[in-house]
């Protein structure tokens, strides 16, 4: 499980207690979400072991990624921009560190990079693909026709399901796609950016309650 735009150590300690194994941290300047590696690196003194911190970048260069990489030490690197395979398997190499591709669906044709980038990457994050002209890549808080994903039996790395993930439609979304990881931001959120314990809380309680079906 995955709570994503993490920004004040109240939220991250909500995390933690709650059993989240995914931290993300969001480095994109233009989302609400987004702090410096600084911050993220004050925020992540407190981790316990075991507990993943993933650094979400969009299409930056190598040399933000490095000031991310050293400052913020990341255990997982989130691409959640138009890198190609060959980007990724670049920045994996690179840095010695696992990555995570996001994959925007909103059509079954786009399942096809599913194949494309399981290539390159440790694991895949399948979201809602952004609206034509939106600001940000991800975070939006859309989902996508889930009963696409339904009996696909393909998946030959681990994935989470993304996209207007809330406590009232994780569990329906679970017992549709058959996924064993879920990953939310605004979905905990009472305003873009600010987290709510209570509201993460019941996300991962809504999300564990759930047997995950063999479709």
């Amino acid at each position: 499980m995955k709570v994503c735009g993490l920004r004040d150590a109240a939220s991250v300690a909500a995390c933690v207690d709650a059993g989240v194994r995914y931290l993300g941290f969001n480095f994109f300047a233009k989302s609400p979400r987004s702090v410096t590696p600084e911050e993220a690196a004050a925020l992540s003194v407190d981790v316990p072991p075991g507990v993943a911190k993933v650094a979400l970048v969009v299409n930056e260069g190598d040399d933000r990624l490095d000031e991310i990489i050293r400052q913020s030490l990341p255990d997982m690197i989130q691409l959640h921009g138009k890198e190609d395979p060959a980007r990724v398997a670049e920045i994996r190499a690179r840095y010695g560190l696992p990555v995570m591709k996001a994959i925007g669906i909103a059509e079954a044709e786009d399942l096809a990079q599913i194949d494309l980038f399981s290539q390159v990457s440790d694991q895949l994050l399948i979201d809602a693909k952004a609206p034509k002209g939106a600001d940000l890549p991800g975070g939006n808080g859309l989902a996508f026709d889930w009963q696409l994903l339904r009996g696909r039996k393909y998946w030959t790395k681990p994935w989470m399901l993304a996209g207007g993930l809330t406590f009232d439609n994780v569990a329906e979304a679970v017992q549709r796609t058959g996924t064993r990881q879920v990953d939310t931001a605004s979905g905990v959120e009472t305003a873009p950016g600010i987290k709510d314990p209570a509201l993460i809380r019941a996300f991962v309680a809504a999300a564990q309650t759930v047997p995950v079906p063999s479709l």
